[in-house]
């Protein structure tokens, strides 16, 4: 198993790039979500993400639906500016799979309330000044911030 990282509808090339090279560099499985904001075969997701995507465990799933119902049951989180605790509060583990919402809108509201209703404390958000409350941080920055410390206290299995 590894830690999952999920793209719920992403619209920037580079943020993809960037994220599948970070999943490359970890042994992180990575999932996108439809609708796409861009063509994975995009040459600025290629660009961004360099010599990468070859090493890249890659799952694209048709909707958010298909995808939740495919993984009905796995232990999950919700990565928002809304989370109802601090990522670094989690205990993370392995097979731990990590939702990102759309860089403009992030996840559903009502996804994020259904979700935090069936498994209080799923959502997850990254501390920032109160002057930036309503903006969010780059998606790559905030994918490699929570992955990061998931892989931290797991021991950083398999790296070196």
């Amino acid at each position: 198993m590894s830690l999952h990282i999920v793209l719920v509808e992403p619209e920037i090339p580079p943020n993809t790039g960037n994220i599948a090279r970070s999943c490359a560099a970890t042994g992180t499985v990575l999932h996108l979500v439809k609708p796409l904001g861009f063509s994975i075969d995009d040459k600025s997701l290629k660009r961004a993400g360099l010599d990468y995507w070859p090493y890249v465990t890659l799952e694209v799933h048709e909707s958010l639906q298909e995808f939740m119902d495919r993984y009905e049951g796995r232990r999950m989180f919700l990565a928002t500016t809304k989370g109802s605790r601090e990522y670094s509060s989690v205990a993370f583990a392995d097979g731990d799979m990590i939702l990102f919402g759309r860089e403009t809108a992030g996840l559903p509201r009502d996804f994020i309330r259904r979700q935090e209703e069936s498994n209080p404390g799923c959502s997850i958000r990254i501390p920032m000044s109160e002057d930036t409350r309503l903006r969010s941080l780059n998606l790559s920055n905030s994918v490699a911030i929570v992955l990061f410390e998931a892989l931290r206290q797991m021991g950083f299995p398999n790296l070196k």
